[in-house]
Order: C-alpha cells, then structure tokens, then sequence
C-alpha cells in the first residue's frame, strides 16, 4: 500500500509518503503560488507514486475540539476525495509543525518556513503517526506462534 501524507496549509502544502516498509520520507513539499498548481503537484505525485490512500493532518484545538483551521481542512480533504477518489485518514496534527522546528533547532539547521521542509516533515511525522497507529509495519502473529 502506498500512502501520501499531507500537511495541507494556505500557501504550502507539506507532502510525505510511504509504502509497506512503513517509514514515511518528506517529499518536496507544494509551494507553488496558485492553488491550481499546488494541486497539480499532488496529482503528479499520486500518479507517480502510485498513491492509494491519503493521509492527512487534522489540526484540532488543543482541548480536542474541532476549530476554524480543522473546518478548512474539512474542506480541502472534500476537494481531494472528488477529485482524485481516493480514501483520506484524518489524523490529530497538534503541534506536529512545533515537534519539527523544535528538532531542526536540536540539529542547529534554521529552518526556512518559505521552503516547505517544514511541512513535508511535519506531513511525514503525521503519517508516520498512521503507520505506527495501523500497525502496518509489523506482522501479526498469535501469541503461540513458534516459526
């Protein structure tokens, strides 16, 4: 299975993906100036990743409530699902771009909010989350399996 993950932004769009090993990997993120372009940009990496499912960032409020931001996204993932009908997992994003900064400050690198590095990794942490949610990198054996 072959997933895309998403941290959907105005003006970027941070992109990930993973296959059945389960480890999710920054993609260029959609930074174009127009929101047909930047739709363009996850067209072309579906095709050329052979995408199934999508994966996307749901940025709840901190006591768990849905907000303006999560009714935005609500709205993008509904013009994602028609366009290009695929499933899209909504999964809680909350301080997942904050995580990301926090790292990169660890590796002494300033991040550069313009280039969309911190969205694709934040979209990477959000759909590694998944992975490790659906236990989809481990097999599962009963408790008496002895191979």
């Amino acid at each position: 299975m072959n997933y895309l993950g998403i941290d959907w932004g105005e003006k970027r769009i941070g992109l990930a993906y993973a296959d059945e090993v389960g480890i999710a990997v920054p993609l260029p993120a959609a930074v174009a100036a127009s929101k047909k372009d930047r739709l363009r940009q996850i067209e072309n990496t579906i095709k050329d990743r052979y995408i199934q499912e999508i994966v996307c960032g749901y940025p709840l409020n901190m006591n768990g409530s849905v907000g303006f931001k999560a009714k935005e996204v609500d709205v993008f993932i509904e013009e994602i699902e028609k366009r290009f009908g695929l499933p899209v997992h909504r999964i809680d994003e909350r301080l997942s771009s904050h995580s990301v900064e926090q790292g990169l400050k660890g590796q002494k690198k300033k991040p550069d909010r313009r280039s969309g590095e911190i969205d694709s990794r934040s979209a990477a942490l959000i759909l590694q989350d998944f992975i490790e949610e659906q236990n989809l990198n481990a097999p599962q054996f009963p408790e008496d399996f002895e191979g």
